[in-house]
């Protein structure tokens, strides 16, 4: 037996070299690997170059935000995922400010092989955001990966200065927005953001990524496919048309697509319905838009809709001037919000209540909060508090084919039990929620706003539902989500776990289910540079980690 059992780490430690240094076997993640399946268990694999799809974790981080790991050049690095904007950018070396230096930096002394300057690092790259915090660099082209799906010669933002403060040592964004929403995009040629490239070069097996959120680390971001660890029946999907929007100025002279929008048609508490009043109701369609946006940690409405939602919730009040409102902590109301015919998607209370006043611990603070008019027309918000209760799938479209789509599949039943209020407490105190504010004890007025000049350019028309020629992927795509026939079971589908059958030392069978996790690869750290690197090889699930000394010649796998 001591022989067999020798043989057999003799065989592991070959196993090891040959993925490590040979890469023979071995690809980048999990989802490379086509695979044989008896229900979720993994009976034979295929294994392929195709990089047309791929899945990987998505961790929520302190401040309330998702970050996704990835690969810049061969470096590895976690961004936060942000679908309400387009641009993609990490912190530089060449940024020394606090914020940038608390996190690990895209190293401008490695020589990355697939590294290319744009225009000498002259063109000028800035974001603001609306904390008032900003960052500013310059652009240049990496190629950048995630799972085993990797988009060549990206254009990105390297930062170098900087006062945004981020956490979990994430160094950047990644915007999965629309061309049109990009800085980079209309400031040098052939630059669309991270999504768009993948689309429109047809690198994946379909135009589509689909997100899962949970409130730890056990979300997935699927490219190219659907989790069906999650999606149990794609029939179920709602799909809904994204907004198309007149350009903006002279920029353009076509509508295109903007924002990851579509038309909110109604919301309720508690199942009594109301109807959104939009900003604009003659610019569009008499119709409230709705931002779906994961980078966006609540959920914001009009003070028009907002204000009539909590008067259906006994003893709630406006508390201050930025729209946020209380509600009691014993509240079991539901709040729902629904999208084209009747799609209804429904919130508990502990999906919506952010948690109990310092001040006043009967009271609670909650979602939605209400904005002034935005000019762009877009009414409300749904960030993560809503992204959280269903299986979200992001079409970009195709040329001259498809529109860009959205797909909603509720995670519960709409007729679930409510939470009672024991629930809730239970729930609020075992996130440690509560919130260091203290409430006015005074009754606050609606304030009033002034509607400003909308932004688009209307004398170029935007349709409802248009098929546009160009900025969407590549027409060489098949289309399979356009209405009336949406086939969504033809979409390419993908685990976040896997059944392992294998037989351990001692001849017996073991059967062990593993999930879809980031590897333990130092951040910001190149490949080949000197240190002491844990190397984590989690598609084979084994919980394998090599501490591996590259001062010397080594093979490694980043």
């Amino acid at each position: 037996m001591a022989l067999q059992w020798l043989q057999f780490r003799v065989a592991v430690l070959l196993l090891l070299y040959c993925v490590l240094c040979l890469g023979i076997g071995a690809p980048r993640s999990l989802a490379n690997i086509r695979t044989v399946q008896q229900g979720n268990k993994l009976i034979g694999t295929n294994y392929s170059s195709s990089n047309g799809f791929g899945i990987t974790p998505v961790t929520l981080a302190e401040d309330g935000s998702y970050y996704i790991v990835l690969e810049a050049g061969l470096i590895t690095f976690r961004a936060t995922i942000d679908t309400g904007s387009a641009d993609s950018w990490l912190m530089s070396t060449a940024c020394t400010t606090p914020t940038c230096m608390q996190v690990p930096r895209y190293p401008l002394q490695y020589d990355s092989p697939t590294f290319v300057s744009v225009n000498n690092n002259a063109s000028v790259f800035n974001i603001s955001y609306a904390d008032t915090t900003a960052a500013s660099g310059f652009i240049a082209r990496e190629a950048i990966q995630i799972s085993n799906v990797t988009a060549p010669n990206q254009a990105i933002g390297l930062v170098t200065n900087s006062n945004v403060t981020l956490v979990n040592d994430i160094s950047g964004v990644l915007g999965l927005g629309f061309p049109r929403l990009s800085e980079i995009y209309a400031s040098i040629a052939n630059a669309t953001p991270f999504f768009a490239t993948l689309a429109s070069q047809g690198i994946l097996d379909y135009p589509i990524f689909g997100l899962s959120l949970t409130r730890n680390t056990t979300g997935t971001l699927a490219i190219g496919a659907i989790d069906v660890s999650i999606v149990q029946n794609a029939s179920n999907i709602v799909w809904n048309e994204v907004v198309p929007f007149s350009p903006i100025g002279t920029q353009f002279n076509t509508s295109g697509y903007f924002y990851w929008a579509i038309h909110m048609t109604g919301f309720s508490v508690n199942g009594t319905n109301l109807t959104p009043m939009p900003t604009y109701p003659t610019l569009t369609d008499n119709s409230s838009i709705a931002l779906l946006d994961v980078g966006t940690t609540g959920i914001y409405g009009p003070y028009q809709d907002v204000t009539r939602l909590y008067s259906l919730i006994s003893g709630s009040r406006l508390v201050d001037e930025s729209g946020q409102w209380v509600i009691p902590c014993t509240s079991s109301a539901t709040i729902s919000f629904t999208f084209g015919d009747n799609n209804t998607f429904v919130l508990q209370p502990t999906d919506y209540i952010i948690g109990p006043a310092a001040s006043n611990p009967g009271l609670c603070l909650s979602w939605p909060r209400a904005l002034p008019p935005s000019s762009d027309g877009v009414d409300w918000q749904l960030g993560t508090p809503f992204l959280r209760t269903v299986y979200s799938v992001w079409s970009y479209g195709i040329d001259d084919e498809e529109p860009p789509m959205i797909g909603l599949y509720a995670k519960s039943n709409a007729s679930a039990t409510v939470e009672s209020p024991t629930v809730v407490s239970a729930f609020l105190s075992s996130v440690s929620a509560t919130v260091a504010t203290t409430l006015p004890n005074y009754v606050l007025a609606t304030p009033s706003y002034t509607t400003p000049p909308y932004t688009f350019n209307t004398s170029v028309p935007a349709t409802f539902g248009e098929i546009v020629a160009s900025e969407l992927a590549t027409s060489t795509y098949a289309p399979i989500l356009v209405s009336p026939t949406v086939n969504a079971s033809a979409l390419p589908k993908v685990y976040d776990e896997y059944t392992m059958v294998y037989t351990n030392s001692e001849g017996q069978s073991v059967t062990s289910t593993y999930h879809v996790s980031d590897p333990t690869t130092a951040l910001g750290v190149p490949p080949g540079w000197s240190g002491a690197h844990v190397i984590g090889i989690s598609y084979l699930g084994l919980g394998i980690s090599l501490f591996i000394a590259v001062s010397t010649t080594v093979c490694v796998l980043s």
